[in-house]
């Protein structure tokens, strides 16, 4: 059995140097992009334990420090029914769309610092242009509920059938993992075929929720009966 807490000692040893000193007010932080921080912060404290490849990571950090509060990974859309979706009901193109797949906030960050640095990150992409959409995926199944994302004016758009969960080496993987990991591997279940370390969940999952936001305008509300399903 894996030792979470020993774990977590361990990781946060990893970014000691990162770790705020003490609680902040949202006027003491200052927006700005960033680099191998976020690389550091996410592969050591995110769940996933990993920054997607490609992204552009953006944080509200302490002025006199530049210690990192609250961060977030901006990303190509790389999720081709999702794409596909937001092109025939809402005329999107993929190009056009970028997606928040990485967000982490700091014991000590103000209260609403998430829905503050989205709001900043969409302003800042509205400035830079080549941008229509941010979508970003929430998963019930782990306790998030989007709040944030619903107080910067996001709005759910449509849901995606769940993916059972994958464990290596009683660690959870994502299935980009699995694929870097596991060339040639096509699904979850042949991975765990071929390797005794693997396994996977088999309790029915809550689908995920797919919330967008309009870089430019209001984003429009959609009720449940238009919300799409998108099946695996």
């Amino acid at each position: 059995m894996i030792d979470n807490a020993a774990r977590l000692r361990k990781d946060r040893r990893s970014v000691r140097d990162l770790l705020p000193r003490g609680r902040y007010e949202l006027a003491d932080l200052e927006f700005r992009q960033i680099g191998d921080t976020a690389d550091r912060v996410f592969g050591s404290l995110h769940y996933l334990r990993n920054a997607r490849q490609g992204s552009s990571s953006f944080a509200l950090v302490d002025q006199q420090t530049g210690k990192p509060l609250t961060l977030c990974c901006v990303s190509p859309l790389e999720w081709t029914r999702v794409a596909d979706q937001l092109t025939r009901q809402f005329g999107v193109r993929q190009a056009a769309v970028r997606d928040v797949s990485r967000v982490y906030s700091f014991d000590g960050a103000p209260p609403n610092a998430v829905s503050y640095l989205l709001a900043r990150v969409r302003k800042h992409l509205r400035q830079q242009g080549g941008v229509d959409l941010l979508t970003t995926v929430v998963d019930p199944n782990l306790g998030f509920t989007g709040s944030s994302y619903l107080a910067s004016n996001w709005q759910q758009w449509m849901t995606v059938q769940a993916r059972p969960y994958l464990y290596y080496k009683r660690e959870y993987m994502s299935l980009r993992q699995m694929r870097a990991e596991f060339p040639g591997v096509r699904s979850i279940d042949e991975l765990c075929a071929r390797e005794p370390d693997a396994t996977r969940s088999w309790i029915e999952l809550d689908d995920s929720l797919i919330f967008c936001c309009r870089v430019r305008g209001a984003t429009e509300r959609l009720e449940p009966e238009n919300q799409s399903r998108i099946l695996r």
